[in-house]
C-alpha cells in the first residue's frame, strides 16, 4: 500500500505558469438557526458552505455552477467580504482576508467588487445613475468633485451606454441597461477581481450575450479575473476556462472545460450536462439521454452523513455513507470528490479512493484531500497508481 501525502497549501496550477489572483481554501459558513420564544437559543447551523476550496489565476476566469441553493451566491458574498466566513481561508494576493475588520477591508474594497445577480434590486432607485456609478470615487476619495462626472461619462461609454443619460433613474432603462449600469459601478474602482453573481439569469436571451461579450471585452482590456457564478452550464462553457460544480456546500468536480463537458466523472455532473440543450448532437440526429435525478435536494441545516450526494445518487453504496470522498486530483486540471469516480456507464465497482467502508485502507493508492490548485502529480483512474506529466 502507498500512502500520498496531502497536498501543500496553495499548491500552483500545473503548467499554466499563472500565479493565482485569489486561493480560497477549506472556507465554511454556518449561518445559526435560532429557537423561537422569548429565550432565542442557537439550535442548529446552516452549512451553507463546507469546506469549499479552488483558485482563480491573475487575469483569468473560473466558473462556479450548481442548482439553486448549493451555496454559490454565499460563495462569492464570502470572497468580497460581505459575510465574515465561519473558517477557512481567503488568500487575495497572497495575504488572507477571511478575518479582517471593517477598518482593514476598506482599501480591499477597490481591488473586489462584485456584479450582483438582479439589476433592478441592486441599484438605488433614489439615486440617479451618475450618483450610483460616481459614489465609489467619492467614498474612496479618488479623485476631487469635478472629476467624479468625467469619469462617470467614461465608463458609461465604456460599458456601451450614452454618457448623457447620467441624470435619469434606473427605472428609466431596460433590464439588460441596468445591468451595464451595475457593470459600470463594479468598474469605478478598477478592481482586479469581480465576482459576478448571476449576471445574465434576469435578462432576456438576446440580452444576455451582449453582456457576456461586454464582460470578455473588459476582461481583455483591463486584466480583470473573474468568478463567474451561474447555473447555465452553456453560459459558463463560453465564458470559462475552469469550472467548478458545487452541490450542498461542497464542491464535488473541478476542472478545465474541455475535461468537464467532455470527461464528467462525478455523477451529480454527469446529471447537471445531461439537461444541457447539445446543439451539435441534434444537428447528426439522437439526443443525449438525461439522467433524473431521484429525491429533493437534502437541508443544508442536517445533510447526509459521508458524501453529501449519495440519498440521490444512482450509484452510491455503502461506504458513501460512511467516509466522506475527498477531492482528488485526476487529472493535469481535473479534481473530483467520488469514492466510484469514473465515466457515465463505466464506474468502477471498488471505491478509487483506496478505502473501504470502516475507512481504512484497502491496499490500493489512499487519495487524501488536495489543495486549492492543481499538483504535477496525480491519480490515474484507469491504473490506480500515481502519475505525472
Amino acid at each position: 500500500m502507498s500512502t500520498t501525502s496531502a497536498a501543500p497549501k496553495h499548491a500552483r496550477p500545473s503548467g499554466s505558469g499563472v500565479e493565482p489572483i485569489l486561493s480560497v481554501e477549506d472556507l465554511q459558513m454556518y449561518f445559526p438557526v435560532k429557537s423561537r420564544g422569548v429565550i432565542r437559543r442557537t439550535i442548529g447551523h446552516v452549512q451553507a458552505v463546507d469546506g469549499v476550496s479552488f483558485e482563480v489565476p491573475k487575469g483569468g476566469s473560473l466558473g462556479l455552477v450548481g442548482e439553486s441553493g448549493c451555496g454559490k451566491s454565499t460563495t462569492g458574498r464570502l470572497i468580497t467580504r460581505l459575510y465574515k466566513p465561519t473558517g477557512g481561508s481567503i488568500g487575495f494576493e497572497g495575504e488572507d482576508i477571511a478575518g479582517f475588520s471593517p477598518r482593514q477591508l476598506m482599501p480591499l474594497r477597490r481591488e473586489i467588487q462584485m456584479i450582483f445577480q438582479d439589476p433592478a434590486t441592486s441599484l438605488n432607485p433614489r439615486h440617479t445613475v451618475g450618483q450610483i456609478i460616481g459614489a465609489p470615487l467619492v467614498i474612496h476619495k479618488i479623485t476631487g468633485k469635478d472629476g467624479v462626472m468625467p469619469r462617470v461619462k467614461e465608463l458609461l461609454e465604456i460599458v456601451g451606454l450614452n454618457p448623457e443619460h447620467v441624470n435619469r433613474y434606473p427605472h428609466e432603462f431596460s433590464g439588460g441597461q441596468r445591468q451595464r449600469i451595475g457593470i459600470a459601478r463594479a468598474l469605478t474602482l478598477q478592481p482586479k477581481l469581480l465576482v459576478a453573481d448571476e449576471p445574465v439569469s434576469a435578462l432576456d436571451v438576446s440580452i444576455q450575450a451582449q453582456v457576456i461579450n461586454l464582460l470578455q471585452d473588459l476582461q481583455r482590456e483591463f486584466d480583470i479575473a473573474f468568478l463567474f457564478i451561474a447555473h447555465d452550464l452553456a453560459i459558463v462553457r463560453h465564458f470559462c476556462p475552469e469550472i467548478a460544480v458545487m452541490y450542498l456546500g461542497k464542491i464535488v468536480e473541478v476542472a478545465d472545460r474541455e475535461s468537464l463537458y467532455t470527461r464528467p466523472l462525478h455523477p451529480y455532473t454527469q446529471a447537471l450536462l445531461s439537461a444541457v440543450p447539445d446543439v451539435r448532437q441534434a444537428a447528426v440526429g439522437g439526443r443525449r439521454e438525461r439522467i433524473r435525478l431521484q429525491g429533493d435536494v437534502p437541508s443544508p441545516i442536517n445533510p447526509p452523513s459521508g458524501c453529501r450526494f449519495r440519498t440521490r445518487c444512482p450509484i452510491a453504496k455503502d461506504v458513501c455513507a460512511k467516509v466522506e470522498p475527498p477531492l482528488m486530483q485526476v487529472g493535469p486540471r481535473h479534481k473530483v470528490a467520488c469514492h466510484f469516480a469514473g465515466e457515465l456507464g463505466h464506474h468502477p465497482a471498488v471505491p478509487v479512493t483506496g478505502i473501504d467502508v470502516e475507512g481504512a485502507a484497502t491496499g490500493g493508492t489512499v487519495v487524501e484531500s488536495a489543495g486549492p490548485g492543481f499538483e504535477d502529480t496525480w491519480l490515474d483512474l484507469s491504473t490506480g497508481q500515481r502519475t505525472g506529466a
